[in-house]
């Protein structure tokens, strides 16, 4: 791809998925048997992250005055073609003000704008023999901070697909996150993030400080 194409962004709706490693799940285990929930979700745990959140590879994103520090939820994002299948592949970096709940996360937490990194391009979903065998690298400033292995999903991309699917239609050129894994690494304004991955093109975004209005 050269420089001068324009930079993938969605055109439909975009999905994050919860507790969908296992490393997340067990560490949160403890608190699902707590009221009101008592049991362990049944179903994907889903949130959306609006239009106003998108940021193309490349761009700054600005972080407001009063967050000291945001999480990295560095992902893989399934984007829907015409006939329900997946169409394409995508790195995502989701980012999100630290917060204690992982059940019904807060708008204002998640939904902040210029919050996920997307891109740069969509890999050809032909290309992939099995996403279990995605590696996800996330770094800061140039070190590594961590290191994802797709295949410690609790749904698997196909199970993820399909149990989505039992509730809700998702429509061509929605993207469904595969999930974020636990210890995600913090980050500040001045810090360049890139996530990488075998067979993609690295994903990089810097963060800067908010201009005050």
């Amino acid at each position: 791809m050269s420089s001068s194409a324009p930079h993938y962004l969605p055109t439909g709706t975009v999905y994050g998925t919860l507790l969908n490693f296992r490393a997340e799940f067990d560490a949160l285990a403890p608190q699902m048997a707590e009221p009101p929930y008592k049991a362990p979700p049944r179903a994907p745990v889903l949130y959306v992250k609006t239009a106003n959140t998108w940021s193309p590879h490349g761009s700054a994103i600005a972080v407001p005055s009063s967050v000291p520090e945001v999480e990295i939820g560095a992902s893989i994002g399934m984007v829907i073609g015409a006939e329900g299948d997946v169409e394409g592949f995508v790195l995502m970096n989701d980012l999100s003000i630290p917060h204690a709940s992982f059940f019904r996360p807060p708008v204002k937490f998640k939904c902040v704008d210029g919050f996920l990194g997307i891109g740069p391009v969509l890999r050809d979903a032909q290309e992939v023999a099995d996403p279990a065998g995605f590696r996800v690298e996330v770094r800061i400033n140039g070190t590594l901070k961590q290191s994802i292995d797709f295949s410690q999903l609790v749904r698997p991309a196909q199970q993820l697909l399909a149990d989505v699917g039992d509730f809700m239609t998702l429509a061509h050129g929605d993207v469904l996150m595969l999930g974020c894994d636990a210890g995600r690494p913090l980050a500040r304004a001045g810090d360049r993030i890139e996530i990488s991955a075998p067979g993609f093109e690295t994903l990089v975004n810097t963060l800067v400080q908010e201009v005050a209005a």
